[in-house]
């Protein structure tokens, strides 16, 4: 299923047309896909999902066009005597701030045309390398399989990193080829896999994982205000800053979340409201 599936049947499910998500996740992948529904499709624009965390299995011995498993076969090789010290080497070369080159088949945009419908037209696709953050690249297990030899990994990385190019890449490096097997999201910012449901799950019981408050607590610092404070934010006045970096969310002394702020000099002001005025 694409991201777009989920939202059409998440939309279906909840009796809403007004659901979106945040950041897609690639058809092969399972996994956390974090969606906002109703009046919370105001948060998403606003989330700081720049950190992910990914449990994958990659396969040693081919290359493929795409990457991962869904692509043809470029190139193959025997793999199943590659050292493990060697593999845990090449893995320790891809962490920490490398230079990557995204797979040709991804959502990067090319003059203006995601690259992968440049793929599918038939062009010829070169990206240039950009700094990614790789924060772990663990080994988890190694299986020996026929001529291949298949990796369990544990990755966490900035938002922006193909976990499929570390496939390549890792291949590449110890001359077998690579490409990406299996993809497991576990974690996107702050939502992980303990607020996550299955849709056959929300098919049975429709209702949210967190509501508006729950979210704003778990996704942003939290300032809480006295009720004056509240009423003024909740009809986009300033209040005095809160000298905490980036956005937050303000909270009325009931604990429902008022608004998203961000400090602005001596001032904090509101980028969203989440409550109406009272």
């Amino acid at each position: 299923m694409t991201s777009h599936d989920v939202v059409a049947r998440a939309r279906r499910i909840m009796g809403t047309r007004k659901i979106g998500h945040a950041g897609t996740l690639d058809p092969m992948a399972t996994g956390v896909l974090v969606l906002g529904v109703e009046r919370a499709t105001k948060l998403l624009g606003h989330l700081a999902l720049d950190s992910k965390a990914y449990l994958a299995t990659i396969r040693l011995g081919s290359a493929t066009t795409t990457d991962d498993a869904e692509g043809e076969v470029l190139t193959e090789a025997d793999a199943s005597t590659v050292d493990e010290e060697a593999v845990r080497a090449e893995i320790v070369a891809l962490t920490g701030e490398i230079q990557q080159v995204p797979s040709a088949v991804s959502a990067v945009k090319v003059e203006g045309k995601r690259a992968y419908a440049r793929v599918r037209a038939g062009e010829a696709v070169e990206l240039a390398p950009r700094p990614v953050v790789v924060h772990r690249f663990d080994l988890l297990a190694l299986r020996r399989v026929e001529r291949a030899t298949e990796l369990d990994v544990m990755v966490e990385c900035s938002s922006g990193t193909y976990v499929r190019a570390l496939a390549r890449d890792l291949g590449a490096a110890l001359g077998v080829g690579g490409h990406l097997a299996a993809l497991r999201r576990t974690r996107v910012g702050p939502f992980d896999l303990r607020h996550a449901r299955t849709l056959e799950a929300l098919q049975a019981r429709p209702s949210l994982s967190l509501d508006m408050d729950e979210a704003v607590a778990v996704a942003f610092p939290r300032r809480d205000v006295a009720p004056a404070e509240a009423a003024a934010l909740a009809h986009g006045q300033r209040l005095r800053a809160a000298g905490i970096p980036g956005t937050y969310g303000v909270f009325a002394p009931d604990g429902h979340a008022v608004a998203l702020a961000v400090d602005d000099g001596p001032r904090a002001r509101p980028v969203v409201v989440l409550l109406p005025a009272g």
